[in-house]
């Protein structure tokens, strides 16, 4: 504006300050052709004098006065992607095949007949507890039995042919049947001197040695572990239990040992923990090298939300204006090499690893703004590197 008002002025004193002043149509109104190619001749003469002062002139002001230049940016094409939000929790892996089997019965343990580290089979005998004559006890019952139940068997055959009272009858069925109850019992006594494998799996530890005096329900013997069936359990928080159910998506870290599994949700608690508000999950994980124990630390992330075709920006570009709205700058270009930054409003949603879900404000195609956006104005001319 400056530049123009400059030039406005001289253009105004060196019209009137030089050369004839008869006006143009004067001279065309007298219709001497003489005079009008006269002045012709003289409003040449001063229009190229008059630019050469204007050249002068715009090369002092282009010196002289500072341009804005425009901004540095670099920019991206949006284009539409699958976005994916994750809620992350740590878990614990765990099996249920993870047992320390203990005494059933009081007394000394005399043989272990496994060693720690071999693997046995379901029902397999692992150690023996000295009985107390109890096996003694049961071989003498056995006999009782044989005869309660051959006497039993004879009085029947004779009350079927009308021999014999039926008190008799009655008598030896209910002595064999007190026999046979009284053999059951000491039978299951005796089986508790037994400690056998109750799923197959491997003898991870031997708690109690030959000779030592074990109690039942107090004292473990044996540590038997199966880890073909390994699974992580995660509590996570009940604000996420509508968007997690049963075939949920899945990803397991497990750091220790470097290993990421993907899987799916395999069971869903129906129970809400008063203490935390949260829910458990379990999420079955292979292990065929046999790296995979109980106990290890995981890193869970279930798959909450996802959106086909979704528009995904930077979260770091991402501003908020006077009136808490969320704002970005998009590159619209003038020509080649410059353009001007758009402010536009965005409605945002979920934000995972870095980047943020944008539900309205862009399209695909557009250019987003990323480097230098954090100092840009509406409406200011940029340029993008490289």
């Amino acid at each position: 504006m400056k530049k123009s008002l400059i030039l406005l002025m001289l253009l105004v004193t060196l019209i009137s300050c030089g050369g004839d002043n008869t006006s143009v149509d004067s001279v065309i109104g007298s219709g001497d052709l003489t005079a009008i190619k006269a002045k012709r001749t003289e409003l040449n003469n001063q229009q190229r004098d008059l630019k050469s002062e204007i050249d002068k002139l715009n090369a002092y002001i282009d010196q002289h006065e500072k341009k804005e230049r425009p901004a540095l940016i670099t920019a991206e094409i949006i284009k539409d992607t699958l976005f994916k939000h994750y809620v992350e929790v740590q878990g614990n892996v765990e099996t249920d095949q993870n047992v320390v089997l203990n005494a059933e019965y009081s007394g000394v343990l005399t043989n272990v007949y496994v060693k720690e580290g071999q693997r046995v089979s379901k029902g397999q005998r692992l150690a023996k507890i000295d009985d107390g004559g109890l096996s003694s006890q049961v071989a003498q019952q056995e006999s009782q039995l044989a005869l309660a139940k051959t006497t039993f068997e004879r009085q029947q055959r004779l009350w079927e042919q009308k021999i014999g009272s039926e008190i008799q009858f009655l008598q030896a069925k209910t002595n064999y049947e007190a026999a046979k109850n009284i053999t059951n019992q000491l039978r299951s006594q005796l089986s508790k001197t037994i400690i056998s494998a109750p799923f197959s799996g491997v003898v991870d530890d031997i708690i109690s040695d030959p000779g030592q005096v074990v109690v039942p329900g107090q004292t473990p013997v044996i540590r038997l572990v199966n880890l073909s069936n390994m699974y992580v359990k995660a509590s996570i928080p009940e604000t996420y239990l509508k968007n997690i159910k049963k075939g949920t998506q899945v990803k397991v870290n497990l750091a220790s040992i470097n290993e990421d599994f993907t899987g799916t949700v395999r069971q869903v608690s129906n129970y809400i923990n008063p203490n935390n508000r949260s829910f458990e999950i379990q999420v079955e994980i292979p292990n065929k090298d046999g790296l995979v124990k109980p106990n290890l630390i995981a890193t869970v992330k279930v798959n909450d939300y996802s959106a086909e075709a979704a528009i995904t920006v930077p979260e770091n570009i991402l501003m908020e204006n006077a009136e808490g709205e969320t704002i970005a700058y998009i590159y619209q270009p003038v020509n080649d090499s410059i353009g001007i930054a758009k402010r536009v409003i965005l409605k945002t949603g979920l934000s995972y690893q870095n980047h943020t879900e944008v539900k309205s404000g862009l399209k695909k195609g557009d250019t987003i703004i990323k480097e230098g956006a954090k100092t840009l104005r509406d409406g200011q001319k940029v340029t993008i590197k490289n």
